[in-house]
């Protein structure tokens, strides 16, 4: 089969579309023809050589995928050869062919294509896990989304919607707020021109947000604190904004606030699964009814995964960007 690899760190022009051997299908997993993957932030650091796949994954990048099952590992039930699926991975997506282990396996909703499909794993299993499974969003309640316009935030502005709370965003330009209001945030702040944790408290009579989705890390760390509610709680999934940041407990203390910070890739298969499992039990009814979908920004060819990255870097998008076999 083919596949991006990367044979050196560096730019986007370190990937190389190559021939590589065939995956073979393991214990309790299945292998999956891909029709299309996606691209993440964690790819381009696995490409600049900081972030390296879990022990026994794939080496190419990838951490999704859409498809169809061609072989059956030993001890699978539940799925048949040629059911189409999309799948959260460890790594792999970025190729022709991949294994996956079945609990990490779900089928595509109807109606939708498979490149479409291939752009909802990640963001539905790294939203729901986070605000939902961890930070226990409620009705009513504020949600704060740094970077609204992300693949992971334009999710988050839809499933919060869709459970009845109330949405604030951050993004970077007037286009990609406007697209978050059309997803149904509430509280639109371009944070090249305005304070996030003063339009916050603004828009919520002083009170902060109960929950924050942070992919910002170290350089929002205190104002995050300062944005929260009185028991807020202020989820971490990524480090765009650096790894090391100044806490103040007193301040996280008088908000009784709690700090979290997760990443799915490096989980164990088992806690993979229950988040897959509670995906398809809560977020694949809400994709069937048409109250949440997949934001696509682009679909290019597997062989141009370059190009999607600069795509990435220059944060220019809105939604997913999508890579075709």
């Amino acid at each position: 089969m083919h596949a991006i690899t990367i044979p050196e760190p560096g730019g986007p022009e370190a990937l190389v579309w190559a021939e590589v051997p065939d995956p073979e299908p393991g214990e309790g997993e299945v292998l999956v023809e891909v029709a299309a993957s996606a691209a993440n932030r964690a790819d381009l650091l696995q490409r600049r050589g900081f972030y390296d796949p879990p022990p026994g994954a794939s080496p190419y990048p990838g951490l999704e995928c859409a498809g169809r099952i061609t072989a059956l590992g030993p001890g699978v039930s539940g799925w048949a050869v040629g059911d189409e699926v999309c799948a959260l991975l460890s790594g792999g997506g970025y190729a022709e062919r991949v294994a996956v282990p079945a609990g990490q396996l779900l089928p595509v909703p109807e109606g939708l294509e498979l490149a479409t499909a291939a752009a909802l794993p990640e963001v539905t299993c790294t939203v729901w896990s986070n605000v939902f499974m961890v930070a226990h969003l409620r009705p009513g309640e504020t949600l704060l989304v740094h970077g609204g316009g992300s693949g992971i935030g334009t999710m988050a502005v839809q499933l919060a919607k869709a459970v009845g709370a109330r949405v604030a965003v951050t993004a970077g330009s007037k286009e990609k707020l406007e697209r978050c209001a059309e997803l149904g945030a509430d509280i639109l702040i371009n944070y090249r021109e305005q304070d996030f944790v003063e339009e916050l408290r603004a828009a919520t009579d002083g009170r902060g947000a109960d929950v924050i989705l942070d992919i910002v890390g170290a350089k929002y760390l205190g104002r995050n604190v300062d944005a929260l509610a009185v028991n807020g709680r202020l989820a971490i999934i990524g480090l765009q904004g650096g790894v090391k940041g100044e806490l103040n407990l007193g301040a996280l203390l008088a908000k009784r606030g709690a700090v979290t910070a997760t990443s799915l890739r490096g989980r164990p298969l088992d806690e993979k699964a229950a988040i897959v499992a509670a995906v398809r039990e809560h977020v694949w009814p809400l994709l069937a009814d048409g109250r949440v979908g997949a934001v696509v920004d682009r679909t290019l060819p597997m062989r141009e995964a370059a190009q999607a990255h600069r795509v990435l870097e220059d944060s220019t998008h809105v939604g997913k960007v999508v890579l075709t076999t």
